[in-house]
């Protein structure tokens, strides 16, 4: 999927929304909410005091990036609404933004929970239950990966169709 519509919302912009939303819905319902996880509980569990200081400042870390990627993404919708010509579509804008958050799950569930096994999505369950939820929040990223993608292509393809109908007037 790229911006290849000068007038349309702008895809990279949508999916860079949709990473740091999704980051920030992981900190803060999963990390702090929750209390299911810490960046890196995995590697070092909340059993003294120097870990749960280490795992902070991680989750920090963590949502400092979330913060960077919701600050792009908004810099490039802002350079974006600068043209005259603009027309967007709900669906393209709010398909791109489940893209990235489906990404983000992906990635993020991939990674660090299987590759690095940084940290497992629920903790608080027994050791064998845990990887049921990690294919939860996987399935997870992965619907809403799909169905981000459909709902921007429709979007995009109304919003040729109404650059189209303009064009013919």
């Amino acid at each position: 999927m790229q911006d290849n519509n000068s007038s349309s919302f702008p895809t990279s912009a949508g999916i860079l929304l949709g990473l740091g939303l999704g980051a920030f819905f992981d900190g803060i319902v999963f990390h702090q909410l929750l209390q299911w996880h810490h960046m890196l509980s995995g590697w070092y569990p909340l059993n003294s005091i120097d870990n749960i200081r280490l795992n902070t400042t991680w989750d920090g870390i963590f949502h400092s990036a979330a913060y960077v990627l919701l600050l792009t993404g908004l810099y490039g919708v802002w350079q974006r609404a600068h043209r005259r010509e603009l027309r967007w579509s709900s669906w393209h804008c709010l398909g791109t933004m489940l893209l990235g958050w489906g990404i983000f799950n992906l990635v993020e569930g991939v990674i660090n929970h299987e590759i690095l096994r940084l940290h497992q999505v629920n903790e608080t369950v027994p050791e064998g239950h845990r990887v049921f939820w990690d294919i939860g929040f996987l399935l997870w990223g992965a619907t809403m990966a799909v169905i981000g993608a459909t709902m921007a292509r429709a979007g995009a393809q109304e919003g040729e169709h109404a650059e189209g109908s303009l064009q013919a007037r």
